[in-house]
C-alpha cells in the first residue's frame, strides 16, 4: 500500500487539473486500497487504434494528464515534420478540453495542427488527414462507449488507423514520458494563442461531398420518408448536409436526439445494436409512415439501418446491411479494374460467394478496421484491382478510399440510394434481401459475448481463447467440428492483414462456422456463428429459425467454455 500511495502523490503533483489531484487525494486519504489500485496499477494503453476508459483520476484512467502524456508519446514519435496533424473531438463533457490540450502539446514540440473548432463525426477528421496529407490525426472520442468513458484514437501517415508496430512504438515513447506538468504545451491554443495551431480549412465539407457523389450511381435523389437519430451524437449536421446535397430532402431527425449531448439523458448505453436505443427512432418512423430509418453511433463512423417490413420495424444486422451495399457497389461498378471487396473475418462469409458472382477480388482481414483498409489499398497497390468497399459486422463500413476507415456518413447516402433504387422498382430492402439470399445462400450471424471486467477477468478471456486452440471440442451442440485455424500461429504464411491474433476458428463443414476472440475494446469474449441454410417459400421464417440455431449453437460453446 506505501508504494501505491506513493505513485499516486507522485502522479497527483504532476497532474495539471485541480478536479482530479482533488479525486485522487480523496481516494488515498480514505485509504481505499482498492479504488486506488484501479487507477495506479496499471497505465491506460493503447488498444485498437488508440485508447478508451472511463473519465477520472490516475493513470488507468483518461484525464488531461494521461492525454497530455500520450500526446508527448505521439509528437516524440513524430519528430520534426512538416506536415500537420488534424485534431477533432466529439461532444462528452471532456472531449473538447481533451483536444486542446493535445493540440497545445504538438504545438510546443514544433507541431503544426489543423483543427475543428466544433464537435466533428469521427469520419470528417479522418477524411481531413487523408486529403490535407496529415502525419497524423487524433480524435477525442469514445464512440458508442457508456458516457461515463472517454478516449484518445489516432490515425497514422497514411490517414487509417495505427496499427503494429506503430501502436507500440507510440506507446513505448509514452512510457517514458515524464509528468504531465513537466511536458511543454502551450495553453489556450483553441483561442490563437499559438501560430502553428489553426482551424481546418473551410471547404472541407466541400471536398468530402465531391468524393462522396463520385461513387454514386444514382444521380438524382428521392422523396423517401426517412427518420434519422444521431442519438446524442455529432452526425446530424454533416449527415443532412449530405443527404440535401443528394436529394434526399425527406429526412427528419428524433428531436429529443438531435442535439450533440455527451450525457446521453435518453439512452443507457449510446449504441444502436443495443436494445431501447432506437425506441424514440422507431416511434417517430410509425408517427410519420416512414420509409426508412438510418442511426449513426455518436461519433458516426457507424450505420445502423431499421426498414418496414410486414407491419413492422425490422433492425437489419451489420452483416445484411453489409451484403446489401456489397452487392450494391459490385453491380454498379464500373471501369476496367477488378473490383476489390474486403471484410472481417468475423463477418459473414456471404459477400465472398456474392463477389465471386461479379468476378470481383474478396478479402478477408483480421478484427479492426484498420486490417480492411490495409487489405483492400495492399491489394489496389499491388496492381490487382480497385477497392470499392469494405465492412466488419459491428455496423462499421467504407465506400472505396473516400474514408480510410468506417464512415456512418457516406454508407448511409448510398444504402440510402439503394432504397431509392429499389422503391423506382417496386421493390423494397427485404424483397432484395430474399433475392441475395436465394442466389446466394441464407446466411445467419448470431453473437454471443461474455463479460469479465478487470484485469482478472481479462486473464480469463485470454485463458479461455488458448484452452480453446489447445484442445478444441470435437463437437458443439451437437455437430461436428470439421476443422479448426488457430490464428496465434501461422502469421508467416498469410498476408499482413491476416496476422497473429488471440482468434480461433471451427469449421462445422457446410453448415458453418464459429469463431471465438477477446474483444479489444471491451472486457469481453466474444463468439460468433454464421450458419449457411437454403430459402423455401418462406424466406423471413427460415431465417428465424436458422438464428434461433447459431444462437444456441453459440451458447452451448460459451457455457462449455466456462469462463
Amino acid at each position: 500500500m506505501s508504494d501505491l500511495v506513493e505513485r499516486a502523490r507522485a502522479w497527483i503533483a504532476a497532474d495539471p487539473d485541480p478536479g482530479t489531484r482533488a479525486e485522487l487525494e480523496r481516494i488515498v486519504i480514505s485509504g481505499d486500497e482498492v479504488g486506488l489500485s484501479a487507477r495506479m496499477n496499471t497505465l491506460l494503453t493503447f488498444g485498437t487504434a488508440g485508447m478508451r476508459g472511463e473519465v477520472g483520476a490516475g493513470a488507468a484512467r483518461m484525464n488531461r494528464a494521461v492525454v497530455i502524456r500520450t500526446t508527448y508519446g505521439l509528437a516524440r514519435y513524430l519528430g520534426s515534420t512538416s506536415r500537420p496533424v488534424i485534431v477533432g473531438f466529439d461532444a462528452r463533457p471532456t472531449s473538447r478540453q481533451f483536444a486542446e490540450d493535445t493540440a497545445g502539446v504538438l504545438a510546443a514540440a514544433g507541431v503544426a495542427v489543423l483543427y475543428f473548432p466544433t464537435v466533428t463525426p469521427t469520419p470528417l477528421v479522418a477524411f481531413a488527414a487523408k486529403h490535407l496529407g496529415a502525419a497524423a490525426a487524433v480524435v477525442v472520442t469514445a464512440s458508442h462507449n457508456p458516457p461515463a468513458d472517454n478516449g484518445y484514437k489516432v490515425y497514422g501517415s497514411e490517414a487509417s488507423q495505427i496499427a503494429a508496430p506503430v501502436d507500440e512504438e507510440i506507446q513505448r515513447a509514452i512510457e517514458k514520458a515524464p509528468g504531465a506538468r513537466d511536458i511543454e504545451r502551450i495553453d489556450n491554443v483553441f483561442g490563437r494563442a499559438s501560430p502553428l495551431v489553426r482551424a481546418v480549412p473551410d471547404d472541407i465539407l466541400d471536398c468530402y461531398w465531391e468524393e462522396i457523389s463520385a461513387t454514386r450511381s444514382r444521380r438524382e435523389g428521392s422523396d423517401l420518408r426517412i427518420v434519422y437519430t444521431p442519438i446524442h451524437g455529432v452526425g446530424r449536421d454533416v449527415l443532412f448536409e449530405v443527404m440535401h446535397r443528394a436529394g434526399h430532402d425527406g429526412i427528419v431527425a428524433v428531436p429529443e436526439q438531435a442535439e450533440p449531448d455527451g450525457t446521453f439523458p435518453t439512452v443507457t448505453f449510446p449504441n444502436p445494436e443495443e436494445p431501447g436505443a432506437l425506441d424514440l427512432a422507431i416511434a417517430l418512423a410509425n408517427q410519420s409512415d416512414a420509409d426508412l430509418l438510418i442511426a449513426n453511433d455518436p461519433d458516426a463512423d457507424r450505420l445502423a439501418a431499421v426498414v418496414p417490413h410486414e407491419g413492422s420495424w425490422r433492425p437489419l444486422h451489420g452483416n445484411e446491411i453489409g451484403v446489401l451495399l456489397g452487392d450494391y457497389l459490385l453491380a454498379h461498378h464500373t471501369g476496367v479494374d477488378t473490383p476489390i471487396v474486403v471484410n472481417t473475418i468475423v463477418s459473414s462469409p456471404m459477400l465472398g460467394r456474392i463477389a465471386t458472382t461479379y468476378g470481383a477480388r474478396h478479402a478477408q482481414a483480421l478484427t479492426g478496421f484498420k486490417w480492411i483498409v490495409k487489405a483492400g489499398l495492399s491489394i489496389e497497390a499491388a496492381g490487382e484491382g480497385r477497392f470499392i468497399f469494405g465492412y466488419e459486422e459491428a455496423l462499421g463500413y467504407t465506400v472505396g478510399s473516400i474514408v480510410r476507415d468506417k464512415d456512418g456518413i457516406s454508407a448511409a447516402l448510398i444504402f440510402t440510394d439503394l432504397v431509392a433504387d429499389l422503391r423506382d422498382g417496386d421493390a423494397s430492402i427485404m424483397d432484395r434481401l430474399h433475392d441475395l439470399w436465394r442466389r446466394h445462400g441464407l446466411w445467419v450471424s448470431a453473437q454471443v459475448s461474455i463479460s469479465r471486467p478487470g484485469a482478472e477477468g481479462a486473464a480469463a478471456l485470454q485463458d479461455a481463447v488458448e484452452r480453446l486452440a489447445d484442445h478444441p471440442p470435437e463437437q458443439v451442440g451437437g455437430h461436428e467440428v470439421t476443422g479448426v485455424t488457430d490464428y496465434r500461429e501461422g502469421a508467416d504464411s498469410r498476408p499482413p492483414w491476416l496476422g497473429e491474433q488471440p482468434l480461433v476458428e471451427m469449421e462445422l463443414g457446410e453448415m458453418g462456422r464459429i469463431l471465438v476472440r477477446p474483444s479489444g475494446t471491451e472486457p469481453k469474449l466474444k463468439i460468433y456463428v454464421d450458419l449457411a441454410g437454403t430459402v423455401g417459400s418462406d424466406p423471413d421464417a427460415q431465417q428465424r429459425d436458422l438464428l434461433s440455431q447459431a444462437e444456441r449453437l453459440g451458447a452451448a460453446l460459451g457455457s462449455s467454455l466456462r469462463v
